[in-house]
């Protein structure tokens, strides 16, 4: 079939007859040259055998009209699985011709379905060795393998990527070996921002070191499936370990609130129906993921500031093994909560931490600046190896708004953001038992300016 007769620059693909529906789509890129702009029909669903892959520069798959909402035309994977492998990415644009191509205004459905993971990439595989790629307003969600976006290094020359007002999720199980990130992001001097990550269940936004790139804005949330980590900074593949230049600030993390109505006096703690909570909220260097399982490597040079954090974690921020990190003016906003304990996961040899707001392994740290609120400990291995409660009133109630819309993408609306970071909270409470402690701080945005602490 030819383009012309598949598709007028005023029309979008047809999805029937859908047994050719695959091959239609990646004839029509491998054929149509550069800047050809793939349009998908609003309110459709498109369900496809095999990954359709961009194929030259400046390329566009988009649904007609660039709707935000449920109009936007989904891509749902459907092709086999066989013995664990099989078909798992529904966009792939790391052709080696791929500078420039842009995936916009669409959804992608990897129908994992509660099924164990497949092997394979994630619902969409953007970068490899090309830049200026721009990945905007898609709802990528049930990835069948391991992350619902990954934008890959290639050869170290991925530059200049955007992942922009995107929603996300829920991506994994939060059964054990059967999670998926959010955005897996493994390019130097992008941009992730004003994305909203509902549910991923490994890391919300991980970072492959990517030096210079920028994440902000973005906001991370769980419901009913308990994650890992929001924003990982722990891996020291590809980039040895350098996030020179990496900033990631003024994000919005939030675990899990208490699901009941309130039973208390003061209306604080309450029990989670789901028991989810973000077991760290901002985790850096590789001991805090890993162990010692990868030696004396260790997370470089990065900044991480101005994040809020509110619900409930195990930890806020916890750094180990790294090296010249600036981590400054993050905050807890409305009612926020520490809890959990070692699990069966954890390692007998290590000593794990109980739950803390700001916690550093004081001695596998060097030549960093840290807000005043870190808490040195003397062990920060593994500290995924946690669990959360299993019952009791130890959620945090969110006094107002828990979560951001669903449904729409972009950053949380200004009003909604602000009724979780708007007045006043009161104290810190001491510690209520060996496993979990409670915070309520007094702190609005911009203004507390901790003093710092050097690490040498």
């Amino acid at each position: 079939m030819s383009r012309s007769t598949m598709l007028s620059r005023d029309d979008c693909v047809n999805p029937n007859p859908d047994n050719t529906l695959t091959d239609r789509l990646n004839t029509a890129l491998n054929s149509s040259g550069p800047g050809y702009v793939l349009s998908l029909c609003p309110n459709t669903e498109y369900i496809i055998l095999a990954p359709i892959h961009f194929a030259f520069p400046g390329q566009e798959m988009s649904t007609l009209g660039y709707p935000t909402g449920e109009a936007r035309a989904v891509l749902t994977v459907q092709g086999p699985v066989r013995n664990g492998t099989g078909h798992t990415t529904a966009v792939d644009g790391t052709c080696a011709n791929c500078d420039g191509v842009r995936l916009r205004n669409i959804q992608v459905n990897g129908t994992r379905k509660g099924a164990s993971p497949t092997t394979g990439g994630a619902n969409i595989e953007m970068g490899g060795s090309n830049a200026n790629q721009l990945i905007e307003y898609v709802h990528s969600f049930d990835p069948r393998s391991w992350s619902c976006l990954h934008v890959a290094e290639g050869s170290l020359s991925c530059t200049n990527v955007t992942v922009q007002n995107n929603d996300i999720g829920p991506c994994g199980s939060d059964m054990s070996k059967q999670w998926a990130d959010g955005i897996s992001f493994s390019c130097r001097n992008g941009v992730v921002r004003n994305n909203l990550l509902n549910n991923p269940t490994d890391g919300g936004i991980v970072l492959f070191g990517s030096p210079g790139t920028l994440v902000e804005n973005n906001t991370i949330w769980v419901e009913n499936r308990t994650m890992l980590g929001g924003i990982n900074m722990v891996d020291h593949e590809p980039f040895n370990g350098d996030y020179t230049g990496v900033i990631v600030r003024d994000n919005l993390i939030m675990g899990g609130f208490a699901t009941n109505p309130p039973t208390t006096e003061d209306g604080y703690l309450g029990y989670n129906k789901y028991n989810v909570m973000i077991k760290i909220g901002i985790a850096i260097g590789p001991r805090t993921w890993f162990g010692d399982e990868f030696g004396a490597n260790v997370s470089m040079s990065g900044t991480v500031e101005n994040n809020e954090l509110s619900g409930a974690f195990g930890y806020g921020i916890a750094i180990s093994s790294a090296r010249n990190f600036t981590i400054q003016k993050n905050f807890l906003t409305r009612n926020t909560a520490f809890i959990g304990s070692p699990g069966p996961k954890c390692n007998p040899k290590d000593t794990t931490p109980s739950p803390m707001p700001f916690l550093v392994d004081q001695s596998l740290v060097n030549g960093s600046s840290l807000q005043v609120d870190f808490q040195p400990v003397a062990d920060g291995n593994a500290l995924t190896c946690i669990i959360p409660p299993q019952s009791g009133d130890q959620w945090p109630y969110s006094n107002g708004t828990t979560t951001p819309p669903t449904g729409n993408s972009g950053q949380l609306p200004v009003g909604s953001r602000a009724l979780l970071i708007v007045g006043v909270i009161l104290g810190v409470l001491a510690a209520m038992g060996a496993t979990w402690f409670v915070v309520k701080w007094r702190r609005r945005k911009g203004t507390r300016s901790p003093s710092s602490s050097h690490l040498k």
